[in-house]
C-alpha cells in the first residue's frame, strides 16, 4: 500500500476516522453525558444523597457489593487507584512489613506515578517476566518478609490472559499457608467469570481483599469497591479520609455504578463469546495474531506485524470506506510492529454481519498488499 505524504497529510487522524465511524467495534458507546442522563433517569428528584460515606444509598449499594463478593464487607471508593493503593499499605502496617509483591506491568507500577511508593513508601518486588503471567513458583521463590502478594484477573496489559484456576487456588494455599496476604485487582472481575465458570464469590474466596471497578466492562462514570472483612473495610475508610476521597456525597458515582452493573452483569458470557468471535476474524487476516489467541475474557489485544503509521493508514482507510472504526489509537511494539486493545461491550451485538465481513475482508486485502 503506497500513500504520498500529501495524500497523508490530508487524511484524518486514526481517533478521527474511529470517532466519526457509524460503526465501532469495541465498547459501550462514547462516553457522553447520556451515559449520565440514563442512570438518573429513574431516581426521583427527593431522593436523598450520601453523605461522607454514610446514608441509605451508599450504604446499601456496599452491602449488595459485598454480598455478590462473599465479603463481609466493602467501601466505595471514587478510583481504584486509591483503593488499591491503601489495600497494600493496610496489609503492610499488619505485617510490619514494607514489603509487597505483584507483577511488573501492575497498574501501581507503571501508571499512578509511583504512587505507592511516594505515599506509603512501600517497596515492590515485580515478579514474573513482563510477558508472561505470575506464577506458584515464582510465588514460592519470592522469598520472605513480603506482606501482601497482588494478582491481577485479567492481566490487561498482556492482553488480559489468566491463570489456570488450579494454579489459582495454589497459589492462595501456598500464601494462607505462609501468612502472606493475597488482594485481587478485579478491575475486570466479572469479565472473567464466564471463563472460570465460578461465581464472584467462589473467586474471591482465595482472596484477603477484593478491588473491583466500575468503568469497565460495567461501563459506568467512575468509581470502585474495595471488599474484605470488616476490620479491613473499616479501617480503609479511615485511609480514604486520609487520600482526600471521602466527598461529601459520591452518589454522581454511585448511581451509575449500581445502573449499568445492574444492566451488564449477565452479559459477560455474550461479551465473552462476541469477543471469541472477534479475534477469530482478526486471526484470519493477513500479518495479524491475537493475544491470547483464543480469549479468556471480553478482551484481548491485536498485534500487527506493520509499523504503527502503516496500520494508521490501513484502518483510516476501512474506516472511511466500509463505515467500521476498529481502534482509536494503536501502540508501537517495535520498529515494524505496533498493537491494540480491543474490548467488548454493548456495541458489538448490533453491527450486522455482513458489514463486519466487508470491514474485514478489506482489512485482510490492504494489509496483505503492504
Amino acid at each position: 500500500m503506497n500513500i504520498s505524504k500529501t495524500l497523508r497529510d490530508e487524511r484524518k487522524s486514526l481517533s478521527a476516522a474511529f470517532n466519526a465511524a457509524p460503526v465501532q467495534l469495541a465498547g459501550h458507546g462514547k462516553r457522553e453525558i447520556r451515559v449520565l442522563k440514563e442512570a438518573f433517569a429513574g431516581i426521583g428528584d427527593n431522593s436523598v444523597s450520601d453523605m461522607y460515606g454514610a446514608g441509605e444509598l451508599i450504604e446499601e449499594f456496599q452491602a449488595e457489593m459485598a454480598e455478590v463478593l462473599g465479603k463481609e464487607a466493602a467501601v466505595f471508593f471514587p478510583s481504584g487507584t486509591m483503593a488499591q493503593q491503601i489495600a497494600l499499605r493496610i496489609w503492610s502496617d499488619r505485617k510490619d512489613s514494607k514489603r509487597v509483591a505483584y507483577h511488573p506491568l501492575c497498574h501501581l507500577e507503571i501508571h499512578e506515578q509511583d504512587g505507592l511508593k511516594e505515599l506509603h513508601h512501600l517497596q515492590p518486588l515485580l515478579l514474573a517476566d513482563k510477558d508472561r503471567l505470575i506464577t506458584l513458583e515464582d510465588v514460592v521463590n519470592m522469598g520472605a518478609g513480603i506482606a501482601c502478594l497482588l494478582l491481577e484477573l485479567p492481566q490487561r496489559e498482556i492482553g488480559g490472559q489468566l491463570p489456570d484456576y488450579a494454579e489459582l487456588e495454589a497459589i492462595s494455599a501456598y500464601c494462607r499457608g505462609q501468612g502472606i496476604m493475597l488482594h485481587l485487582d478485579g478491575a475486570r472481575l466479572f469479565e472473567v467469570l464466564p471463563y472460570y465458570g465460578r461465581t464472584a464469590a467462589e473467586v474471591c474466596s482465595l482472596f484477603d481483599s477484593v478491588y473491583i471497578s466500575f468503568y469497565k466492562g460495567i461501563g459506568g462514570i467512575a468509581g470502585a469497591i474495595l471488599a474484605g472483612s470488616a476490620d479491613f473495610t473499616g479501617e480503609s475508610k479511615i485511609w480514604k479520609r486520609r487520600h482526600g476521597g471521602d466527598l461529601i456525597s459520591l452518589y454522581p458515582y454511585i448511581i451509575p455504578s449500581r445502573y449499568y452493573y445492574r444492566q451488564r452483569v449477565d452479559k459477560m458470557g455474550q461479551y465473552y463469546m462476541e469477543a471469541k468471535e472477534l479475534a477469530e476474524l482478526f486471526n484470519a487476516c493477513h500479518k495479524v495474531a491475537t493475544l491470547p489467541e483464543v480469549p479468556v475474557s471480553n478482551m484481548f489485544h491485536v498485534h500487527f506485524a506493520l509499523s504503527r503509521e502503516q496500520v494508521e493508514l490501513i484502518l483510516i482507510t476501512v474506516s472511511e470506506e466500509t463505515g467500521v472504526g476498529f481502534t482509536p489509537r494503536l501502540k508501537d511494539t517495535g520498529e515494524f510492529s505496533c498493537s491494540c486493545e480491543m474490548s467488548i461491550g454493548d456495541l458489538f451485538s448490533s453491527i450486522p454481519k455482513a458489514k463486519l465481513e466487508a470491514a474485514f475482508g478489506l482489512l485482510d486485502r490492504l494489509l496483505k498488499e503492504v
